[in-house]
């Protein structure tokens, strides 16, 4: 399960052989994940220490810094990080505080021609660099060169903008090997978030199998999806789970080389440790799952879309997306269920089986990661 993605009609392929067959992608193996990962203040610090502050995580879609000066702000592994895109068109990313006193520079997302912290207008160019004190002679001998915003690293990539906080660079292939995901002509449409009250790894755990799609979204997804027949891929510690339509059964009268794949099924993307991207019919979302405690995920949803040019463009997106978010409000209230039902103490593991491969994949690299001894 870990290597180069399948083409399209490969896909296809394999997808109409399970559905013939009534069977799925399988893993190698069981996994047992023991609960107390999930409620540890230890292995939570681990995981924001060891994984979250060293490894390259995608931090926002590159549309949504669109222009010069455009910005976005927020907190990422429990550290307030600003974007920006400069006047070069680099993508440069900062600990958000100011040099002075501390104080966050900005909040959310916007756009600038400089960054003036609001506590005593210290303003800081879009590189980083502080550009003026006002009285500067109430702070005789300063060297503004040294004071300022500390960056942190940053690069664009299949059309996203990745950080990494306390390594030296990005790093061990983690951006080299993904595909293009949004190109040029993707726009962001929405940028939502919302808190669950459970631990990151359960709100990720379900966007990475397809075991549940029956019994959670009987009425949503269930009708228009099979249950239980994924492909599940893995490169590097990524990984791609595909959830076919019922309408991919057309594609047995188009010849195997023309076969292609959108609008047949949804490809979940999980951009290891935590962001998941979604492909659908009218449009993408990347949503980053934002450790905030040991039982509290901050889910920061970006919609993007390549055809809100048009009317009926825009109408077919907003059918879509409403759609997709009952969803998503299924899977959040069986989260937030699962993370209640660890107080009932009724289980030492959790156990995922041979259809949960993907969610194998995400532990076995968090446990390598950490340090750990694997399951």
């Amino acid at each position: 399960m870990n290597g180069m993605l399948a083409d399209e009609p490969e896909i296809v392929e394999r997808i109409l052989d399970h559905i013939d067959r009534k069977s799925t992608d399988l893993s190698d193996g069981v996994w047992h994940e023991p609960v107390e990962h999930y409620t540890s203040q230890a292995r939570f610090s681990a995981e924001i220490r060891q994984v979250f502050r060293k490894t390259a995580t995608p931090f926002c879609p590159s549309a949504a810094l669109p222009d010069t000066g455009c910005y976005v702000a927020r907190d990422a592994a429990l550290t307030p990080v600003v974007a920006v895109r400069g006047g070069d068109g680099k993508v440069r990313a900062f600990r958000n505080a100011c040099r002075h006193r501390g104080v966050q520079l900005v909040d959310g997302s916007g756009c600038k021609k400089a960054l003036t912290c609001r506590y005593h207008a210290w303003t800081y160019g879009l590189d980083g660099q502080l550009r003026g004190i006002p009285d500067e002679h109430g702070f005789p001998g300063i060297d503004k060169a040294a004071y300022g915003l500390v960056p942190i690293q940053a690069e664009e990539r299949s059309g996203m903008v990745f950080v990494t906080q306390d390594g030296a660079e990005i790093r061990d292939g983690a951006t080299e090997s993904l595909p293009d995901l949004f190109g040029p002509d993707w726009r962001l449409l929405t940028t939502v978030e919302q808190e669950f009250a459970a631990n990151w790894k359960i709100v990720a755990e379900g966007f990475l199998e397809g075991y549940h799609i029956r019994s959670t979204h009987h009425d949503t997804f269930f009708p228009l999806q099979y249950d239980n027949i994924n492909v599940v891929e893995a490169f590097g510690r990524n990984s791609r789970i595909s959830f076919p339509y019922r309408r991919i059964e057309k594609l047995r009268k188009v010849p195997p080389a023309e076969r292609r794949t959108w609008g047949m099924l949804t490809h979940v993307y999980h951009l290891f440790p935590n962001v998941m991207i979604a492909t659908f019919p009218t449009n993408m979302i990347m949503t980053v799952l934002e450790p905030l405690a040991v039982d509290r995920t901050r889910l920061v949803t970006y919609t993007l879309s390549n055809l809100a040019g048009h009317e009926e463009g825009r109408a077919a997106i907003a059918q879509g997306r409403n759609f997709v978010a009952l969803g998503a409000a299924e899977d959040r209230d069986v989260a937030c269920a699962a993370q209640r039902g660890l107080a009932a103490g009724a289980n030492d593991v959790f156990t995922f089986g041979l259809f949960e491969g993907a969610i194998r994949h995400f532990h076995r690299n968090l446990q390598t990661l950490i340090g750990e001894t694997a399951s």
